[in-house]
């Protein structure tokens, strides 16, 4: 199918750029390696490919209901979930002990990846419910991992993360939901959340709900925030499912892309008594939960990789089949049409789409590799290393694919021409569905707000000088390489303008945070339009030094695609950064000044 991610580009990825080959040496990997890891994702292309395409518009047509009380959904929702589970996918990461396969994170988000890109209305069920067992294994006490994980990781049971309340919204300092200690270790909860992805559904015999909940007499903002698992049915000690907990789903929220995931307004505690089980520390609960936030943002990004790649694919295949008009200089009317691909402005926006979704798998990759090393690597140091980065280019890997995949989503469409906003075709839902990611677990400001507020700061700048620190290492490589000098050269320029910008923007934030902070958003395009340069030029190098080695054939058109994409982003998008260093160097005050009378 044409709506896939590319194999060859994906191990191009995993092999030859981010080296997931050497994972195998490390004693939690032992016995793996790219046989394994291969068979892993073929069979999650397969799951894909019979379970999940074929319902991708059944899935966006026929929306879930809610019937007398129950969640009513589509057949090939719960065929797509069945087979996932079957595979495994769900506990790839989790030890073997507790019946997972110990997969490295880069593997299984590329797995996943397959998934997001043929459907991602029901894709979302096992990535949530894999993040919520991720957060239990990390923080849970063991009695709690023994109980809960078992049917989390085989599909039995799936799960949830319900922070957002109707008020508070993205404000999680001000969220009511309330705990009361009961006498037997447990607590009672009473709120009300809203956006809950999956949030109720018959798939599972049970949902496991991780909510943030206030303890009586817990002091007010974040400080006081505490994290409950809170089933949807009772949980019997032998593992079995009871009778109701009182989650009341109120009611369901339709949204313009999604539409086979469930998204949920719940009630706890409404109609009787809702038992919570206390995760870790009291009070420590937003702690915890930002594991799966962070988590969750990769995985967003990773969605919006994934669909903007199978818009790639999809209008790619359209323009080489497609036959419309004769190029410029043809005059001779009785001459055949050509492939609209030989026509440069649909070159152009081809290139577009390439660049963003490569571009973005490249990232999302890189996330999950971070997180390997973070959890793996034998050295204490490059662990640090690996978090400070991890901290830097989370905002941007769950943003910036979500925006640029957009663009590149559009222009997708603009290929197909009338055919691109019919909805026989896929790439209008494509469009659809990932407009939502700019929204999805933080909008898009409040990744900008965290990228330049918190992450460039944090250790007096250290994951700011370790990201700077890895692309002048790259721009130092591709430096000795005939051909990439040029691009290296202006990727050194725009870091040395975003070092001056950051300066800059740092220091106005000391002065004054409200001011300082006001083109944030300018910050991280400048930021990431500036790490994407970096990733295409290490996409660069490797490529080049495969055509140095002698590669032929379609393996030399493969690595010339590379570079030629590379030397399209340098020269149509890294310049756009001049302009955003230029505003936020004089940190235009344009919207800040701005007042309500005004508009």
């Amino acid at each position: 199918m044409t709506l896939q991610i590319d194999s060859r580009d994906l191990a191009f990825l995993l092999y030859e750029l981010l080296d997931v080959d050497a994972l195998a040496d490390r004693p939690r990997f032992t016995g793996q390696g790219r046989e394994v890891y291969n068979a892993v994702l073929d069979t999650a292309r397969g799951v894909a490919n019979e379970h999940y395409a074929p319902f991708r518009k059944d899935n966006d047509q026929h929306e879930p209901q809610l019937v007398n009380g129950v969640v009513v959904t589509t057949p090939g929702l719960k065929q797509g979930w069945d087979a996932v589970a079957e595979s495994g996918l769900i506990a790839s990461t989790h030890d073997e002990s507790r019946g997972g396969m110990q997969l490295p994170h880069v593997i299984a988000g590329a797995a996943i990846s397959f998934l997001e890109a043929a459907n991602v209305g029901s894709a979302s069920y096992p990535m949530l419910t894999a993040g919520a067992a991720n957060l239990i294994a990390a923080f849970g006490t063991e009695e709690q991992q023994s109980f809960w994980l078992p049917p989390m990781l085989t599909g039995r049971w799936s799960g949830t993360m319900a922070l957002t309340e109707p008020d508070a919204g993205s404000s999680l300092s001000d969220i009511r939901t309330h705990a009361t200690p009961a006498p037997d270790g447990t607590y009672s909860i009473e709120g009300t959340k809203i956006w809950i992805s999956a949030g109720d559904h018959e798939l599972t015999e049970n949902i496991v709900h991780l909510v943030l909940a206030r303890i009586t007499g817990a002091p007010e903002g974040t400080k006081g925030i505490s994290l409950f698992i809170v089933p949807k049915r009772v949980a019997n000690a032998d593992g079995s499912v009871g009778g109701t907990n009182h989650v009341t789903t109120a009611g369901l929220i339709h949204k313009m892309g999604w539409r086979g995931t469930t998204s949920t307004l719940l009630n706890f505690g409404e109609r009787g008594p809702c038992v919570g089980h206390l995760i870790g520390e009291a009070n420590h609960g937003l702690l915890y939960m930002f594991h799966l936030m962070n988590e969750a943002r990769i995985g967003v990004g990773r969605a919006a990789t994934a669909m903007g790649y199978a818009a790639f694919r999809y209008s790619l295949d359209y323009a080489r089949t497609r036959k419309q008009g004769r190029l410029p200089g043809e005059k001779d009317p009785t001459k055949p049409p050509v492939a609209i691909i030989e026509h440069a402005d649909v070159r152009r926006m081809l290139l577009q789409q390439k660049c963003a979704a490569e571009g973005s798998l490249a990232l999302v990759l890189a996330c999950a590799r971070l997180v390997d090393e973070q959890e793996t690597a034998p050295d204490a140091a490059e662990r640090a290393r690996a978090t400070l980065l991890l901290d830097v280019l989370t905002p941007i890997a769950k943003a910036w694919p979500s925006a640029t995949c957009q663009d590149g989503i559009s222009n997708a469409m603009q290929v197909l021409g009338g055919y691109g906003y019919a909805r026989e075709y896929d790439v209008e839902q494509l469009y659809r569905d990932n407009r939502l990611n700019q929204i999805h677990e933080g909008t898009n400001a409040i990744q900008a707000l965290d990228l330049l507020g918190r992450k460039v700061t944090q250790q007096q700048g250290a994951a700011y000088r370790a990201l700077v620190e890895r692309i002048l290492q790259s721009v130092a490589e591709a430096s000795a390489i005939a051909g990439l000098a040029p691009m290296a050269d202006a990727l050194r320029a725009a870091t040395e303008r975003l070092t001056a910008v950051t300066t800059s923007l740092v220091s106005a934030m000391r002065a004054d945070p409200t001011r300082g902070l006001a083109n944030a958003t300018a910050y991280l395009e400048l930021v990431s339009r500036t790490v994407f340069a970096w990733l295409w030029l290490q996409q660069a190098t490797v490529a080049a030094r495969a055509l140095s080695a002698g590669a032929s054939g379609d393996a030399a058109a493969f690595y010339q695609g590379k570079l030629q994409a590379a030397r399209f982003y340098f020269g149509f998008e890294l310049p756009k950064s001049v302009a955003d260093a230029a505003l936020l160097l004089r940190n235009d005050p344009a919207a800040y000044d701005m007042q309500d009378a005004w508009f």
